[in-house]
């Protein structure tokens, strides 16, 4: 027999980890290309000349039409960024809704985030691009670490129509970041405890909802993943303290970031969250409860105001008891796979979240598109899903441009509604896939019960057998 070569035992990890790293190196190049051309197509509204106010005049002919509207662009007036005034600090918000001073609509970091795009901003387009170069860094982050967490799947983030789109349509990359960070930690970083990860973690988590709120909600599949272990051991010991650390920990994070600015000026502080509580649900906010529950209602200004009234109670009421359904499924799978699955969990609970709120923004797809990337999620119900969001995203605007304009809106109408039910349709759907699937892996792990340990994030090089109960 031909002698075979001898292969170093560590040879093996060694490739693997460079494979990894030039996976996300090209995720991350990808990356860099989308947001150039996510800029581009913002930046087509962002044109001279310019009032006195540093608009361009083209932004409100062209913004719908060509679609190319920007939440960044839009919000250079109103917000006190053009007059650089920093954020909170002043204003507050008229019994109607409307901010005054610097208060804006956001929680601090991004409200901090906006003041930073305006310095040196004379122009609406100034202020587009500045906050381009403050975001796009978030968004390469995000595509790396997604790769070394999920190989290629990665391409999802990084190429795929959403990015395009929103990139730069609001202030979302950021928290997106905050979220995959914590997501990073849990999972590869297991040289470290499952107690000092959990911690690192809640600390982007808490980061994350001081910037868009929404990563605040993964705080509590966290903390039931630390209390219940992350092994599938036979017998378990119930790490109370460790869960309480983890909540401690969020929760000192979100109040040492929000107290400057609630002390320096609480009515301009506070006005964040009273803008969010009078929020109603309406043509602009893309929501279930505006396309399928509004037209019950008569078009009389008492028929509005019950509509409004009844849509206050019902959505945070099915937001929580879809918190609680997720976290419960949790536990059942648990039950049967011995590791509890808090990142399907999470995205189960941001389904949840953005079928029942009552606004439902467009750029609200780049919060899911992580979960599509970690999870094993069929890649059917994936292209549906950015097909329904393409409705949408495209669809809206052309909507109001047509309203606006006079011209017949059915056909943009029609895309709208498409896009508004086949999101809630897939949503509902992934509400119950999430909490099931496994997570993706840049490679395929070579041991016994990997697949099922890969809901709990638990490492090959840690592995420990399942209970009986779970081999059967």
């Amino acid at each position: 027999m031909p002698n075979r070569p001898v292969v170093s035992v560590a040879a093996a990890p060694r490739r693997r980890d460079a494979r990894g790293s030039m996976i996300a190196v090209v995720s991350t190049l990808v990356c860099g290309v989308t947001l150039l051309i996510a800029f581009v197509n913002k930046a087509r509204c962002a044109v001279g000349p310019y009032d006195e106010s540093g608009r361009s005049v083209l932004f409100d002919v062209i913004k719908d039409s060509d679609v190319c509207y920007s939440d960044i662009q839009y919000l250079w007036l109103g917000r006190g960024i053009d007059h650089h005034v920093f954020p909170y600090i002043t204003g507050g918000i008229t019994p109607d809704g409307q901010l005054t001073g610097g208060a804006v609509e956001y929680p601090v970091l991004s409200g901090l985030f906006m003041w930073i795009g305006g310095i040196g901003a004379h122009t609406d387009a100034a202020f587009l691009w500045h906050s381009a170069l403050l975001l796009a860094p978030f968004a390469l982050l995000t595509a790396y670490l997604l790769a070394r967490m999920a190989g290629p799947a990665a391409l999802l983030w990084a190429a795929a129509p959403p990015l395009v789109l929103y990139a730069f349509h609001n202030w979302e990359l950021p928290v997106v970041a905050t979220a995959v960070a914590a997501f990073y930690v849990m999972t590869t970083l297991t040289r470290y405890s499952l107690r000092d990860r959990a911690i690192a973690a809640a600390v982007f988590l808490a980061i994350g909802f001081c910037f868009k709120l929404y990563p605040g909600i993964f705080v509590l599949p966290l903390l039931i993943y630390v209390l219940l272990g992350e092994y599938p051991l036979r017998e378990k010991r119930f790490d109370v303290r460790g869960a309480l650390m983890v909540a401690a920990t969020a929760i000192g994070t979100v109040v040492a970031i929000n107290l400057p600015f609630a002390l320096a000026g609480y009515d301009g502080w506070r006005a964040s969250i009273t803008f969010q509580q009078l929020r109603q649900a309406d043509i602009t906010t893309n929501s279930i409860w505006y396309w399928g529950l509004r037209p019950l209602f008569g078009p009389s200004q008492e028929s509005e105001s019950a509509f409004q009234h009844l849509v206050s109670v019902l959505s945070p009421t099915l937001v929580v008891g879809s918190f609680v359904l997720a976290c419960w499924l949790g536990v059942r799978r648990y039950r049967l796979a011995g590791v509890y699955p808090w990142i399907g969990v999470s995205g189960a609970m941001l389904c949840g979240f953005l079928l029942f709120h009552k606004v439902h923004s467009p750029q609200y797809t780049l919060w899911l598109i992580p979960f599509l990337v970690l999870l094993r999620v069929p890649w059917s119900l994936v292209i549906a899903y950015l097909l329904a969001d393409l409705c949408i995203g495209v669809g809206v605007f052309r909507y109001f441009y047509e309203l606006g304009s006079g011209h017949p809106y059915e056909v943009e109408q029609y895309l709208v509604q498409i896009g508004v039910w086949g999101r809630a349709v897939l949503l509902l759907v992934f509400f119950f896939v999430f909490v099931s699937a496994s997570e993706r892996s840049p490679f395929r792990i070579g041991v016994p019960g990997a697949e099922s340990l890969a809901l709990g994030s638990v490492s090959a090089d840690r592995h420990i057998a399942p209970p009986a109960r779970t081999a059967a």
